[in-house]
């Protein structure tokens, strides 16, 4: 069982920046460590969208078309966390932000992971 734990999220003005945090508990280092993280997020109305995804040596990152250029994914073995930097952010961005971990791959679909945390809320005001 992977526990997972987001962070960072709030609320910002257009343009400005949020760096979200998605820690994972100590006993779940070595499941975490060796499969692919991803953040989803899902705005009211709508259904749950990929946004980036990190593979287990962090030397590969994908990114929906909707973010790339202003996120960024990254992870810190030494910690068991995954990142994601946000910049230029937008009001279409407002969502409630989930970290997902347990895919192998590239992780664009949720069904990928078996992991998730309970979410974090981002709000873009214009």
């Amino acid at each position: 069982q992977v526990q997972l734990v987001e962070s960072g999220g709030g609320l910002v003005q257009a343009g400005g920046s949020l760096r979200l945090s998605c820690a994972a508990s100590a006993a779940s280092e070595r499941t975490f460590s060796s499969s692919t993280t991803g953040w989803f997020r899902q705005a009211p109305g709508k259904e749950r969208e990929f946004v980036a995804a990190v593979i287990w040596s962090g030397t590969r990152t994908y990114y929906a078309d909707s973010v790339k250029g202003r996120f960024t994914i990254s992870r810190d073995h030494a910690k068991n966390t995954v990142y994601l930097q946000m910049i230029s952010l937008k009001p279409e961005d407002t969502a409630v932000y989930y970290c997902a971990a347990g895919a192998s791959g590239s992780g664009y679909r949720p069904d990928s992971y078996n992991y998730w945390g309970q979410g974090t809320q981002v709000t873009v005001s214009s």
